[in-house]
């Protein structure tokens, strides 16, 4: 009974856990994914790209109405640019792969005497067929840290964005200018661009509380719990470049002819608190001594705030089918399956994963695996396309130094398990990455101690 007290205990302690994370949380308003907005606001007003100096009420009414031409509700293109960064960032801490199911030693059941069906302490980010065995169960706790650092391969600390005018039309248009004001460029005022560049430092910590319990011998059920903290440093600066002209038309602060055409812009904040849980059950079909199948599901609650970038803010969902097998102290496993996630800023994903765990020791095991998620379809994170404009002359402008591509996520998990007599088990592993899709980190450092009843 002492083993199956100390996990309720651990459970109770999850609780508590979770219950003090919320308390800290910040409330959306005062939120993350508000201070990365914030990078976009320069001056007086509450929306991005909102250019005060321009609509300052003593500036004559034609120049004051430039005031909202870069904000991006009236400019779809815009808003997308700054959606895009927001969403990658939510829905890649909301993703943060999640351990394997079943460490340690697994049994069976035969003649009421347990019979071991592995040899190893089984993979990190990986899982094997083997079930726990009845009556038995792991509960845990793990830490894995990081610093994104690439979004699609740009360094975060080094994007560059272009926000193009409004392409504006009014009664009377083409009288006063001479031209076509449906053309961009008409007026010529249109032709005036600002360039941003933004620089973002992004830190989290998942602390993964866990523990899975084997209802018999080819059923297992689990539950992780994720407290996550993340910290936010960032700098914007922002030029506007005229396209010439007697008089400025759109600048920070200032007047027509002393404009302000260059500003800054610098946010801190943090957050910390629950994350999206989630439950998993593993069904054994086969069971050899040589080989194993199994099927495993698992779901994703939007319990975390997606507004302090604790969670996606939506439910996902995945099923994979289990291959492992058994050659003297290595076992090799595959993983294949489909990830499902609600929402239209997310993707689906095919998940595969590959690899291999071996005992190296007695009580030593190296855990070795290359684990993926392809997108299926075309990328929901999109930019916008490039901007043509006609007049004077016929030119474009690339919006983003982001390129266009899929979201593909490869990386390689290397690690180690030491496992005690008592019981316990001490995990250490690096997960790195092998391709350059979606939002980053050059390595993410993981530590667990597992405690196996």
């Amino acid at each position: 009974m002492r083993p199956r007290a100390a996990a309720l205990v651990l459970a109770l302690v999850a609780a508590s856990s979770v219950a003090h994370a919320q308390t800290q949380t910040q409330t959306p308003a005062q939120g993350l994914r508000a201070k990365i907005s914030q990078l976009f606001i320069f001056g007086p007003g509450q929306d991005p790209l909102f250019l005060g100096g321009t609509a300052d009420p003593n500036n004559p009414a034609a120049i004051r109405a430039h005031g909202s031409h870069f904000v991006p509700a009236a400019v779809s293109e815009n808003a997308s640019l700054i959606g895009f960064i927001t969403d990658a960032i939510s829905n890649s801490i909301a993703r943060v792969p999640i351990g394997s199911t079943s460490g340690g030693v697994t049994f069976r059941f035969e003649a009421g005497a347990p019979v071991k069906t592995s040899t190893s302490a089984g993979p990190i980010f990986a899982e094997r067929a083997q079930t726990l065995g009845r009556g038995r169960g792991i509960v845990g706790a793990g830490r894995s840290v990081f610093h994104f650092s690439t979004l699609r391969g740009v360094p975060l600390d080094n994007i560059e964005l272009f926000f193009t005018h409004q392409n504006v039309d009014f009664d009377g248009c083409d009288a006063q200018q001479g031209g076509d004001c449906t053309l961009m460029g008409i007026p010529n005022l249109e032709n005036d661009i600002m360039q941003f560049k933004l620089s973002l430092n992004l830190d989290v910590a998942v602390t993964q509380l866990y523990v899975t319990y084997g209802l018999f011998d080819w059923l297992d059920f689990g539950v992780v719990v994720p407290l996550i903290s993340t910290k936010l440093h960032g700098e914007s600066s922002a030029q506007i470049i005229p396209f010439g002209g007697p008089t400025a038309a759109h600048f920070f602060a200032g007047s027509t002819s002393n404009p302000t055409l260059s500003a800054l812009r610098v946010v801190d904040g943090s957050s910390f608190g629950l994350g999206d849980v989630a439950a998993r059950m593993k069904v054994s079909v086969r069971q050899t001594p040589r080989s194993s199948f199994a099927l495993l599901g698992d779901a994703r609650f939007a319990t975390g705030s997606a507004d302090d970038l604790l969670g996606s803010g939506k439910f996902s969902a995945r099923g994979l089918a289990i291959v492992s097998g058994s050659v003297g102290p290595v076992s090799p496993h595959a993983n294949m399956g489909y990830a499902y996630r609600s929402g239209t800023e997310q993707n689906d994903a095919i998940l595969l994963t590959g690899g291999f765990d071996q005992l190296l020791g007695e009580r030593v095991t190296l855990a070795a695996d290359v684990v993926s998620e392809l997108q299926v379809g075309r990328s929901n994170l999109t930019i916008p396309p490039p901007v043509q404009f006609d007049y004077p002359f016929q030119r474009t402008v690339i919006p983003t130094s982001i390129p266009d591509e899929r979201d593909d996520i490869v990386s390689g998990s290397f690690g180690f398990k030491f496992s005690t007599p008592n019981g316990f088990t001490v995990v250490t592993n690096a997960l790195v990455p092998l391709n350059r899709g979606g939002l980053r980190s050059d390595v993410i450092y993981t530590a667990a101690l597992e405690f196996n009843f």
